[in-house]
């Protein structure tokens, strides 16, 4: 029977591919999940398996070809008798059963993300290890993944070790299937092996279609180019990396601002220091925020709201709400209600900046900061102002969950257009929210304090609440920053606004 091998899904938004290398040819028998070629994107790169064992009988696209998604890669014909390829050199370990070996690969990590630091490893080499248990967590700039094992049976290597940082399509491990026994080999011996083995072979692998490109255009050598590919494999953002490289190398000769240095410690001081180095979710969260400063002019306006009437709202309806769509009535729903609300009037803060562009979003993707023990993240709310009250709240109270829990996706972080912080809930009675980039806005949301006002010219206890807007002024003028945030403060003072949409 013949089975056709075709052009797996790339990821959002790409649409094709160029097969980079094919690692078999017409006429080799091949394993089921063997790898079979290499396809590049301009995005990520990806291996593609076998679908079944048997003999690859026709090669379709041929290398450098441009492929769609679905496109027809070649042909295997299944059933051939021969055995399974032999490991290679970093895969000679012994194992106590003659099980197939099964690699243990990255596992999507989501568009515009190409690499991960492994966090933690929970098995060590000989342990047995059941289908689907997790073995490792990898740590990306913005989420922690867990990684299954796709066979049950010994943890025969570990290819990436804990700190290193692997791609996209990189090898973590390699399982023996079915095995029941301990392997004999050490793992130091195991990844010194798997270390220098693609250096050995470095020279006779074919680099990539698009990188020998990219290499002659720039005109740049291969020796000054790093390669990540298989086997020492130079791929096109290789090529990419080292002109970057190159180009930002005389500026970096030059004197930089940089973190100021740590003063001298003494002896005693540091020995109750204790040196904790930052998580890779750490250092983005700070790159990007420093980045944002550099790069927008932000500027904050500040109003203060009396939460008397939406608090009253809220008291009446909160049993019958949770009664009837299982999820409690909280401020956010309000808050984000207000806000979509406003920014139809002030589209200005809905939108973004693109080169000398301005992108006007004509939906409201909202993002809700959530703090969790791994740092800050935003989750998303796609077309919030299409939603009732209910959809908000069930989605608040699910996003918040799998943030805490680390189990956001990347696409749930993607494509906000405005966000918003409730600083509020660890006491904070005023603040300035720095903006997520590319957006435009961010409200920042704080305590509710009771405090002594004027109304109608008596003196009155109100509860009060301060409200910042920070925006980029290159794009935001005072004059909309105002009426926006006094466009949110009329309706959480008069709920009722929002269902006459006024």
């Amino acid at each position: 029977m013949t089975t056709e091998v075709r052009v797996p899904t790339l990821g959002e938004s790409v649409t094709e591919a160029t097969v980079a290398t094919w690692f078999k040819k017409p006429g080799d028998v091949v394993a089921a999940d063997e790898m079979l070629c290499e396809l590049e994107t301009d995005k990520v790169t990806v291996e593609v398996p076998s679908p079944a064992a048997g003999t690859l009988t026709e090669i379709v696209a041929s290398e450098g070809t441009t492929v769609g998604v679905d496109a027809l890669l070649a042909n295997i014909t299944e059933g051939a008798t021969a055995a399974a390829p032999a490991p290679a050199a970093n895969d000679a370990a012994p194992t106590a059963a003659a099980g197939k070996s099964v690699d243990v690969m990255v596992p999507s990590l989501g568009e515009s993300v190409t690499e991960a630091t492994v966090s933690s490893w929970f098995k060590k080499v000989g342990d047995a290890v059941a289908q689907d248990e997790m073995l490792c967590e990898l740590e990306t700039d913005k989420v922690s993944v867990e990684v299954p094992s796709p066979a049950a049976g010994v943890l025969a290597e570990i290819v990436a070790p804990e700190g290193s940082t692997v791609d996209a399509s990189a090898k973590l491990a390699v399982i023996a299937a079915g095995a029941a026994g301990t392997v004999a080999a050490p793992a130091a011996d195991m990844q010194s092996a798997s270390t220098t083995a693609p250096a050995a072979g470095g020279k006779d692998v074919e680099d990539a279609p698009s990188a020998k490109k990219a290499m002659a255009e720039a005109g740049i050598s291969r020796d000054a180019v790093t390669a990540s590919g298989k086997d020492g494999r130079v791929m096109k953002e290789d090529v990419a990396k080292a002109i970057a490289s190159a180009t930002t190398a005389p500026a970096a000769a030059s004197p930089q601002p940089t973190a100021m240095p740590r003063g001298p410690v003494n002896a005693d001081d540091a020995g109750r220091e204790e040196r904790v180095k930052m998580t890779r979710l750490r250092q983005t969260i700070a790159r990007r925020l420093k980045d944002a400063q550099n790069a927008a002019a932000i500027l904050t306006t500040y109003n203060e709201v009396d939460m008397t009437e939406t608090m009253a709202l809220r008291k009446e309806y909160k049993e019958l709400f949770e009664k009837k769509h299982g999820v409690k009535l909280g401020f956010m729903s309000f808050f984000t209600k207000a806000c979509c609300h406003a920014l139809k009037e002030v589209p200005e803060v809905n939108a973004e900046i693109d080169g000398t562009d301005i992108v006007y979003k004509n939906f409201v993707h909202m993002g809700i900061a959530a703090g969790t023990p791994q740092g800050l993240v935003v989750p998303v709310i796609r077309d919030a102002d299409q939603m009732s009250f209910a959809e908000i709240e069930k989605a608040i109270a699910e996003k918040g969950k799998r943030a805490r829990d680390g189990k956001l996706s990347m696409a749930e972080m993607q494509g906000g257009t405005f966000t918003i912080s409730n600083g509020g809930v660890y006491g904070s009675l005023m603040s300035s929210p720095i903006l997520n980039p590319p957006q435009s806005g961010i409200l920042g949301m704080h305590k509710i304090q009771d405090r002594p006002m004027v109304i109608n010219g008596e003196i009155k206890i109100r509860p009060m609440m301060y409200l910042a807007l920070s925006y980029d002024h290159r794009i935001v003028d005072g004059k909309g920053a105002v009426t926006f945030l006094v466009r949110v403060k009329e309706a959480l003072e008069d709920p009722r606004r929002l269902l006459m949409d006024l």
